[in-house]
């Protein structure tokens, strides 16, 4: 009767030992699952961040050329609004600036002097508050350098993969 015993007992040890091993595994399977999902919603979510930052420049330059376009089509003498040239230039301000928050709200925080300054020598640029500057001249060093903080802003960062 002791062997019977003896038996019984082996093989129920072996039911649990076998079904703990399994729950282990389980377990360490959903957690590798969960981290893994963890790690591709991560990824989306900066990529998707990235296209919106992306989306946000472009827009920025498309409003900063049409207020450049304005400052080269600015009339020479300051008066006479004929061709309605002060409400587009209005126009395209009021986008440029719209566009330039946007890019404070979405983009790094090392983007967001460089692109104020680019938007305000605009800004004098179209209202001809730059003196006898050409625009070129005046708005030129502010673009290239919102240009290398935007391109700084949407390099991808270091990999941080061990």
């Amino acid at each position: 009767m002791a062997v019977d015993v003896w038996t019984s007992v082996l093989s129920l040890t072996g039911v649990a030992l076998g079904g703990g091993l399994t729950t282990l595994s389980q377990r360490a399977t959903q957690r590798s699952a969960e981290r893994a999902e963890e790690r591709r919603l991560k990824t989306a979510t900066g990529e998707a961040r990235r296209a919106e930052q992306l989306q946000a420049i472009k827009e920025f330059i498309a409003c900063a050329q049409e207020a450049e376009r304005a400052a080269y089509r600015r009339p020479e003498p300051w008066g006479g609004d004929d061709d309605g040239w002060s409400g587009s230039a209005s126009a395209a301000m009021t986008a440029l600036w719209i566009a330039e928050r946007h890019l404070v709200l979405l983009c790094d925080p090392g983007l967001h002097g460089p692109v104020h300054t680019y938007a305000r020598a605009l800004n004098q640029a179209v209202w001809r508050e730059i003196g006898d500057i050409e625009v070129n001249e005046h708005v030129e060093e502010h673009k290239t350098a919102f240009m290398t903080a935007a391109r700084a802003g949407l390099a991808p960062p270091p990999d941080r993969t061990p």
